[in-house]
């Protein structure tokens, strides 16, 4: 009998463009960006997304975290390779970038439905929030202290 080491975590993922430039700017571009994050995420890192969103100027991520790599590699990872991609695939995006920093946060199995939910609703949320505003209630609402100094790149 072999041994068997199991893990099931979920995480919800989110960064910006740096400045928070509004980049990701036609539903087109997104849904093909999102479908290449998903697979440097499966593909380079054993981490599947459940489902990524966002809008114009930031991205939500909800994975299965593999228990292979650290999630800065899984960070650096996803970000280094669609910010090569989206310098390629986006005649001026020569000068893109994601913000140095992310947000991570833990998802229980029982609140995958909600977290894919609120992330499958993006457009409609930013209408009524900035992506600060909803930054902050994110980090507050698990207990993260953020250090607003160095959180908006």
């Amino acid at each position: 009998m072999m041994p068997q080491s199991l893990a099931q975590i979920y995480v919800h993922l989110v960064f910006s463009t740096k400045e928070r430039r509004r980049w990701l700017d036609t539903d087109e571009l997104r849904t093909e960006l999102y479908a290449y994050m998903a697979a440097i995420l499966r593909d380079n890192v054993d981490s599947p997304a459940v489902l990524i969103g966002g809008v114009e100027d930031h991205v939500h991520v909800l994975m299965s975290m593999s228990r292979k790599f650290a999630l800065m590699d899984i960070v650096q990872q996803a970000k280094a390779e669609t910010s090569k991609w989206i310098k390629r695939s986006k005649g001026s995006g020569d000068n893109f970038a994601w913000q140095a920093g992310y947000g991570a946060f833990s998802v229980s199995a029982s609140q995958v439905e909600t977290v894919k939910g609120y992330i499958a609703r993006q457009a409609e949320h930013h209408h009524r929030q900035s992506f600060q505003d909803e930054f902050r209630v994110l980090c507050a609402r698990h207990e993260l202290p953020l250090d607003e100094r160095y959180a908006w790149d």
